[in-house]
């Protein structure tokens, strides 16, 4: 990671560009690309790849930062962070690289089951917090970075379909990042916490979360986006479908808003696909299957999307619509295309909304065989050895 911090900065002296200018143009939290910088938390291939267009370095940049990954890789994940000879400064950072690779391997290829190891890095974390003894500024960090790795561990345990657990590790994390005084973090967390509340039919409890920080006001647009979001999928749960989708709207057009990179670096996921999901997911739970239709096909098909390890939920609430209207060419077509990735899907929340997909349309009499026999073909592999190949 030095000789990507170092050539870094000798390309922004070359260039006369300041840190703060470079957040702006790329649109990533300064504190974020100063503790880069500094060596507090490993470069993403994401921010090493904006860099590169940036300063015309030629994908160097992203060839350094991977090398680094990649040394770095199996020691993150086969050792939890240590509180150890390095101090305070260590162990934040082994904590913040952690947590990196876990996001890195729950977003790759359809997503890799990391709950368990996310929650037991932290529960390293907790015990080796609770034992050490730092300075008041170390002790900031730390528990900064144990609330992010809590945060991880919580929205992990929650795509694993882990309710209780995902929220003691979001309250933990909640508490951490209060502690801390990362307000960053704090908001990332009640995001999570609203969009569990959501899924597990609490409307009115994720509206009240999104709308206490909406009304605090002072939040970044793509912040302010994702609680728009979140806020939307309340209505939308609570029967309020033309408010749910004004708040949609909104999420939209402060997304296109976002210029002045105040936002917080984990909001990259929060995109115009991302809103046209979620959209797409409140008409289709509300029975809307038709008008549900075209804004899943555009988060599906749309360049530019997040890479997210859960892609798999806008196909399946997609196939529930066409199902839904009868559209059986397309969901045969849908569902077919399905079933390779279903072995290597690792979100219990995506499989388990397929499960219960196939079996409404296996319910449906006028389902012709064709498309019974894709939904069979789902049930299947849903069924196989995962460990089979």
């Amino acid at each position: 990671m030095d000789d990507f911090r170092a050539r870094v900065r000798a390309a922004l002296r070359e260039r006369h560009m300041s840190l703060r200018g470079v957040a702006r143009a790329l649109n990533y939290d300064v504190a974020y690309l100063s503790r880069v910088l500094n060596g507090k938390q490993s470069p993403s291939l994401q921010l090493a790849e904006g860099l590169d267009g940036l300063l015309g370095t030629d994908g160097e940049l992203v060839a350094l930062a991977a090398r680094s990954d990649r040394s770095a890789e199996m020691d993150a994940l086969e050792h939890s962070p240590a509180s150890d000879a390095c101090g305070g400064e260590g162990f934040t950072r082994a904590i913040r690289d952690m947590s990196q690779r876990l996001v890195a391997l729950d977003n790759e290829m359809n997503g890799l089951p990391v709950a368990d190891a996310a929650a037991r890095a932290y529960k390293s974390v907790h015990r080796q917090m609770g034992e050490g003894i730092h300075d008041r500024k170390a002790e900031h960090e730390i528990q900064a970075a144990a609330a992010e790795l809590a945060e991880v561990a919580g929205w992990a345990l929650f795509d694993a379909e882990k309710h209780q657990a995902a929220r003691r590790f979001n309250q933990e994390a909640l508490y951490l990042a209060r502690l801390a005084g990362d307000r960053s973090i704090e908001l990332l967390v009640l995001q999570n916490m609203a969009m569990q509340a959501g899924w597990v039919g609490r409307p009115r409890e994720e509206l009240a979360i999104a709308r206490s920080i909406i009304e605090q006001g002072r939040i970044s647009p793509h912040t302010e986006a994702m609680f728009r979001v979140r806020e939307a999928k309340g209505l939308a749960g609570a029967g309020q479908g033309s408010e749910a989708a004004r708040s949609f709207d909104r999420a939209r057009s402060l997304i296109q808003e976002s210029k002045k990179g105040s936002d917080p670096h984990w909001t990259w996921w929060v995109t115009a696909n991302e809103i046209d999901g979620h959209q797409g997911f409140a008409l289709q739970e509300a029975g809307q299957w038709k008008n549900g239709i075209p804004y899943l096909q555009r988060a599906l098909h749309q360049p530019g999307g997040a890479k997210v390890g859960y892609r798999n939920i806008s196909a399946v609430r997609l196939l529930g619509c066409l199902l839904g209207v009868g559209a059986w060419p397309e969901a045969e077509e849908l569902a077919l295309s399905i079933i390779p990735t279903i072995g290597e899907t690792a979100s219990a929340r995506a499989l388990k909304l397929l499960g219960d997909t196939a079996q409404r349309g296996l319910s449906l009499p006028r389902a012709p065989m064709g498309v019974r026999d894709a939904l069979h073909g789902c049930y299947e592999a849903l069924a196989e050895d995962p460990y089979a190949f």
